[in-house]
């Protein structure tokens, strides 16, 4: 660090170069003796609505058409929306020593605390470290079976929930989500910002609502305007993974629970970066 004055006993940074003979302190939680999980992948953004869920939904949906077995990790704990997504109306359920995550009817293992809910708008008023408790959980007391590729929907910002994912779990990666606007751009590389600091990998930067494409004449039309995406991601030396467009039929797809069902094309660019982790 550039600011370091080498006074390690009074430091909280878990650095490479502490001189107190004290090695970084490591927060993984260990998964359940019975799960078997390869990459981990988070998905974030720096502010709420730009479709972190959406695109969450559509990599685990479009790996899965690939003959991987993939798994999403709610941890929107109050706002946990995957389920609906995928139509799933069951209940996560107890088995032998381990919660078991529901599974879609196209085969993407799930776990949301909307699954353990009596209803499905039932308020969470939970307090920041109960909240990151249970997302630990969700990890450490689910069996995740042979999972390939694990999906982890993070709630926006560089709160407590981010922060427990990036250090209680094996993340390999993340795709970082994002919307036309100025300001959002700008608040993305909070987020940036954040995994960089933690050494998180980030694999590049989806853009949803980036344009609408008229049925009647075919024109593209940037109804949130001109996107600063390429500047972003020329700025923090980043790929553009995909650019989603502004489609009503996918909207009535998520509300209708029917995510697998959708064409998967706009995420050919994530899916080959994503497969040769």
């Amino acid at each position: 660090m550039s600011d370091c004055n080498h006074q390690c006993g009074s430091c909280g940074e878990q650095c490479n170069e502490r001189s107190d003979g004290q090695e970084a302190q490591d927060f993984r939680v260990k998964p359940h003796p019975k799960s078997r999980v390869g990459k981990v992948i988070g998905v974030v953004s720096g502010k709420g609505g730009v479709g972190k869920s959406l695109v969450t939904s559509l990599l685990a949906v479009a790996l899965t058409k690939q003959d991987k077995h993939c798994a999403i990790l709610d941890a929107d704990i109050t706002g946990p929306s995957i389920p609906r997504v995928f139509g799933l109306t069951g209940k996560a359920h107890v088995e032998g020593d381990g919660l078991v995550p529901e599974r879609s009817k196209g085969g993407v293992d799930i776990m949301s605390m909307n699954l353990l809910l009596p209803g499905d708008s039932d308020a969470v008023l939970w307090r920041g470290p109960i909240i990151a408790g249970a997302v630990k959980q969700f990890w450490s007391d689910v069996v995740w079976r042979d999972v390939d590729y694990m999906f982890v929907d993070m709630p926006p910002g560089t709160g407590d929930v981010p922060l427990t994912v990036f250090q209680s779990l094996p993340v390999d990666g993340i795709v970082v989500v994002t919307s036309p606007q100025e300001l959002v751009s700008m608040i993305v590389q909070k987020a940036i910002d954040m995994a960089r600091q933690m050494d998180i990998p980030i694999l590049g930067l989806v853009e949803n609502y980036s344009y609408f494409k008229c049925p009647d004449n075919n024109k593209e039309y940037k109804i949130f305007g001109e996107s600063h995406i390429d500047a972003v991601a020329q700025r923090h030396g980043l790929k553009v993974l995909a650019r989603l467009p502004i489609d009503p039929a996918l909207a009535q797809a998520c509300d209708k629970g029917a995510i697998e069902d959708v064409d998967q094309h706009f995420m050919d660019g994530a899916l080959a970066v994503i497969s040769r982790m």
